[in-house]
This record gives structure tokens, sequence and C-alpha cells, in this order.
């Protein structure tokens, strides 16, 4: 009797776990394949309601070029930083935005655009530099602080445009310092982005992307032909490089009293096609990690967010920027925040 009773249990258990996986699959066949599809972005907006999606890139775009434009690696090379601890004796406003704090700080509102190379690493950092000089110096230096300088010449931080650690642009800022320069094209400063803007975006009026994405520039420890200034005499150098706690107040803090942060995340399929709203993981695979600049934090419908600046130019997303959800360690993006102060003279400040 109580061998037929467990004959009965098993096939019963067996059953059910055949209908588990029967109903698995069922389900998994409703969810489109191809993550940038139009299917794709209907079944996220059927899911959830504190974001929207919309096209970003277009449907054929190689899942191989997405995957390169996520450069941001943790590497084993990483020096171990002192915490800094705030105190907690000022109130925190609901909503903070370092572009309107900081209005004199034009920079704060610029959206880079890393082309087609994984170099977000370097792009994100270099633009918390040029934050963090302007805020420092009460508005009066005005420095671009130069994004092919750190991508092709930091060596420790990583492989370039196939991706770096943010947490060592900070030491090598400290210790070689970095010159100045502006985007693709430009004439401002020292070593102006040699990578030019290209199509990753849909839709756009500019050249489409190269199939193997671009190299890593060589280092070059000069200025561009055109520059009057002197590479060495040009550098800037930071200084107090630390860790931030993964606290949301001390996060906070840090940005209301020294400017953006970068922080690192976890993308998924889902948030290639972000446009609108607090992003929270919906649905889709891991991809690779991304490193991006967080300007301040709000709070939208009953969602608390972290607003943060993206470098894939002002086509994607909500003009180059987007929210997400704060306070939740959403895909990782308050776990791993090491930033400097700038390095300046009494005539700067």
């Amino acid at each position: 009797m109580v061998a037929l009773a467990s004959r009965i249990e098993f096939k019963m258990n067996t059953a059910f776990f055949f209908l588990v996986i029967a109903f698995s699959r069922a389900f998994s066949t409703d969810i489109p394949s191809n993550p940038l599809s139009d299917d794709f972005i209907d079944y996220i907006n059927s899911q959830q309601s504190t974001w929207r999606a919309g096209k970003n890139f277009d449907e054929s775009t190689p899942t191989l070029h997405i995957r390169s434009l996520l450069g941001s690696r943790t590497s084993p090379k990483a020096k171990s930083l002192k915490t800094r601890v705030h105190s907690e004796d000022v109130e925190i406003p609901e909503s903070f935005d370092a572009r309107e704090n900081w209005p004199e700080c034009e920079i704060i509102r610029v959206i880079k655009d890393q082309s087609a190379c994984g170099s977000c690493w370097a792009v994100s950092a270099t633009s918390v530099m040029s934050d963090r000089i302007c805020i420092h110096s009460n508005g009066k230096k005005q420095t671009y602080v130069s994004d092919e300088d750190l991508l092709s010449c930091c060596l420790v931080c990583g492989m370039g445009c196939s991706g770096g650690d943010p947490s060592l642009a900070w030491y090598y800022w400290n210790v070689h310092g970095i010159s100045s320069g502006g985007p693709y094209n430009s004439t401002t400063g020292c070593k102006a982005y040699s990578l030019s803007p290209c199509g990753h975006h849909a839709p756009e009026k500019i050249p489409e992307c190269p199939e193997n994405d671009y190299d890593t520039p060589e280092c070059m420890e000069q200025c561009d032909p055109q520059s009057p200034l002197d590479y060495e005499s040009d550098k800037s150098y930071g200084q107090e490089s630390y860790t931030v706690s993964s606290e949301v107040t001390q996060i906070q803090l840090e940005i209301m009293r020294n400017g953006p942060i970068v922080g690192t995340f976890d993308v998924y399929e889902d948030f290639l096609s972000y446009k609108s709203g607090v992003y929270q993981h919906v649905v889709g695979k891991a991809l690779a990690g991304h490193a991006v600049r967080i300007l301040g934090w709000g709070v939208e419908k009953g969602t608390p967010y972290w607003l943060v600046a993206n470098s894939w130019n002002e086509n994607w997303g909500d003009k180059g920027s987007f929210k997400i959800i704060r306070g939740k360690n959403e895909c990782g993006i308050e776990f791993a925040i090491n930033v400097a102060l700038p390095k300046l003279t009494k005539s700067d400040s």
C-alpha cells in the first residue's frame, strides 16, 4: 500500500514537473527574440508602468556591436581606496540636478558620444573630472579633460576601446595627469577625440558605424598639430581618490558637495530601448557592464530615481540621459562608485 502511494506521488510530481516546463516554454515563446524589434519594445511596455521603451537602435544592429559599447570592466589591478563618509548634517532635497545647481558650469550639460568604441569608462570619468574642475574652481576653469588622452594612454586602466576600469582612471589622473581636449573635430584644448560619431542609433543622419568598430587610438604624448598648447604643461591633475558608500544618503551628499559621479551598472537588453520614465529591469538577458555619469536624483510619480547622463549621444533615450530607480541598487548602479577631487592652484579657486 505504501509502495502504491509512493508510485502515485511520483507520477503526480513528474506530471507537475513537465507541466511547469511546458508552461515555461510557452511563456518564453511570448517574448520576442530580437531585443531591438518593435515586438520586443511592445512587450516591454506591456509589462511595466514606471518607464516607456521606444526605438533607439535599428533592428538590424548586431548584438556584437551593442556589446562593444559596454566597456566597463573590473580590473584585478584596481587599488583599494578608502571610503569617504560624509556627515549627515544637512537636509537632502527631494530633487537635485547638478546642471541647475551649478549653472555657470555649462560643461555639466554636455552629452558625450563615445562612438563605436567601448570607451564609456573613459568618457564618463573625464566628464566627471571636467565637471569637478569647474565646480571646485567656482566656474573659473572650464576645462574639457581629454577623452582621447585617457582612452589611449592609460594602459593600466584596461584595453582602451575594448573596455577599462573607471576606478583606475582616477589613479591615472592623480599620478600622470590628463591633457585637455574636446569632442571630435574640436579645436578646443590640446587633444580632441579622434573617433567620429556614427549612426548606431535610429533614426540618425550621420555615417554608419564601422563593421568591426574602431581600434583604440595610438597614445600620442603631444597635442594635436593645430593646437598651440604644450602637452605636459596643459595637463590637469586629481587628488584624494576615494570610494563612496553604496548608501543612498552618502551618494546624494557626495554629489551635492563635490559634483557628479561615475556609476557602473549591468546593462540588460531592455535598457537599450529606454525612452522616458524611471528605468528598472523588466525583461531580457544581461549584456555587459557600462559606466555612466550620475548628475542627481528626484521622484517621478512616486518612484525615486537617479538622474544619469549616458554617452551614446543625444539621439538615444531622453536626449541622451535616463532615470533609473533609486534605493534598490538596480543593476548594481549604487554598488561601486569611485571618484577624486581636482588638484587646483590657489588662483583657480
